[in-house]
């Protein structure tokens, strides 16, 4: 039986390309995706989490940026209907766009946004020095989720842009590898520091 997502997309056929992060892409459908954290507490839950549930989660909460609370667009409140009536927009609006199954879209930009390098600092002798490490395959799905996120908010702050424009303009741009995409911009951003710091 082929159950689609909020009744209108399939993930059949769906690939994930990158072996790296390929297990912990969820792709098990829900037409609503809310499973009100059945898997929490358990190690490595959120890789059995639909994929587009964790988007939903992320819109709720975003995330620190700079060690600071960011602004938003209003929609920050926690309320699950709001958000999930946002990102079926969205994916109308990418599926309008593209011409594309709208799931597969979003999967190929977590992919292509996925940051696989960082800087931590590591103190040696009284004194700090940047050090590049490798990302955790989670942790690489949770920076690009985050990054979107965070993106597609600063565009509709303060803006005549709704929340469900500027998600799905960050979705394409990211898809399509654009740095116009905040998310692709930092991947390599993060990246270009962690070469720096070799």
């Amino acid at each position: 039986m082929d159950i689609k997502v909020f009744n209108k997309w399939s993930v059949q056929g769906i690939e994930v390309t990158d072996p790296g992060i390929k297990p912990y892409i969820s792709l098990n459908p829900r037409i609503v995706p809310k499973t009100g954290a059945r898997y929490a507490g358990q190690r490595f839950y959120r890789s059995k989490t639909f994929i587009v549930e964790r988007l939903i989660n992320k819109l709720m909460v975003t995330g620190h940026q700079g060690k600071k609370h960011k602004r938003t667009s209003g929609h920050h409140t926690g309320n699950t209907e709001t958000i999930i009536a946002e990102v079926v927009k969205a994916f109308e609006l990418i599926e309008k766009r593209t011409g594309q199954n709208p799931i597969a879209v979003f999967v190929k930009a977590i992919e292509n946004a996925a940051p696989r390098e960082e800087v931590t600092s590591i103190e040696y002798g009284g004194a700090r020095y940047p050090k590049p490490v490798e990302v955790a395959p989670q942790r690489r799905i949770d920076l690009a989720l985050r990054y979107m996120t965070q993106g597609a908010y600063a565009k509709a702050f303060n803006s005549k842009k709704k929340l469900y424009q500027a998600l799905a303009e960050e979705i394409i741009n990211a898809y399509n590898l654009s740095t116009d995409s905040f998310a692709i911009s930092k991947k390599l951003e993060l990246e270009r520091q962690a070469d720096a710091a070799r």
